[in-house]
C-alpha cells in the first residue's frame, strides 16, 4: 500500500511547493521589480504618510471636496456582533448591496440621494452618483459626475468654476490604450490636487 501512496504523496508535496510557494513568490518578485508602485498597492503618500490608495475610494462628505460613488460596504456593529452597520469604502468587506430593483431599501436610498443632489445642482444627475459599484470600493467617477459637482466645490472654496473645471479636466484619465475601460476621474487624486491649488 505504501508503494502506491508514495508517488501520490511526493506529487502532492512537489506541486504544493511549486504552485503554492515557488510560483507566487516568483510572480510577486517580478511584479515588485517591474511595477513596484502597483505591486505595493498603488499607495498615495503625502509628507511620508500613506493617505490612501489609487484603487480604493474614500468617503468624502465635505462640500469642499468632490464625492465618489455611494458605497454599500458594511462592518460589524460594535454594539451587536450579529448585526452590521454601514461602513463606506470598507476594504475588508468589499461587496455590493445585492439589492434588486424592486427593493424598498434601495429605492429609498436612491430617492434620498437624488433629492440631496437636486438641491445641490439643477440638471440631469449622473447615474454613478446614486448607484454603488459591485465592489463598493470604486475610486473613480465619470467626468459627468465630476462636472455635476464643480459648482458646489467652487462655491465652498471660493474659487472660480472655470478653475475647478480645469482641474477636473487635468485629472481626467482616458481609456487605457484608447479602448479599455472608461474615461474616469480618480476622486482622491482630484481632491489632493484641489488641496494643492487651494488649501
Amino acid at each position: 500500500m505504501l508503494k502506491e501512496l508514495r508517488p501520490a504523496l511526493v506529487l502532492l508535496i512537489a506541486l504544493s511547493l511549486i504552485t503554492g510557494l515557488a510560483y507566487p513568490l516568483a510572480v510577486t518578485g517580478i511584479a515588485q521589480l517591474l511595477f513596484p508602485h502597483q505591486a505595493g498597492g498603488s499607495l498615495i503618500t503625502r509628507d511620508g504618510k500613506v493617505i490612501g490608495s489609487e484603487l480604493i475610494g474614500q468617503n468624502f462628505t465635505s462640500p469642499k471636496y468632490f464625492h465618489g460613488r455611494p458605497s454599500a460596504t458594511t462592518d460589524t456593529d460594535p454594539a451587536d456582533a450579529t448585526k452590521t452597520v454601514p461602513a463606506p469604502y470598507n476594504a475588508q468587506n468589499s461587496s455590493g448591496s445585492n439589492l434588486g430593483p424592486t427593493s424598498k431599501d434601495l429605492i429609498a436610498r436612491v430617492t434620498a440621494d437624488v433629492a440631496t443632489l437636486k438641491a445641490e445642482h439643477d440638471g440631469p444627475i449622473p447615474v454613478d452618483l446614486v448607484t454603488t459599484s459591485a465592489s463598493g470600493l470604486d475610486p473613480d467617477i465619470t467626468p459627468a459626475a465630476a462636472e455635476f459637482q464643480v459648482a458646489r466645490v467652487a462655491k465652498a472654496r471660493g474659487l472660480p468654476e472655470d478653475k475647478v473645471r480645469a482641474l477636473v479636466a487635468a485629472n481626467t484619465t482616458d481609456r487605457t490604450l484608447g479602448i479599455l475601460g472608461e474615461v474616469r476621474v480618480n476622486v482622491l487624486k482630484l481632491n489632493l490636487a484641489l488641496d494643492d491649488l487651494h488649501p
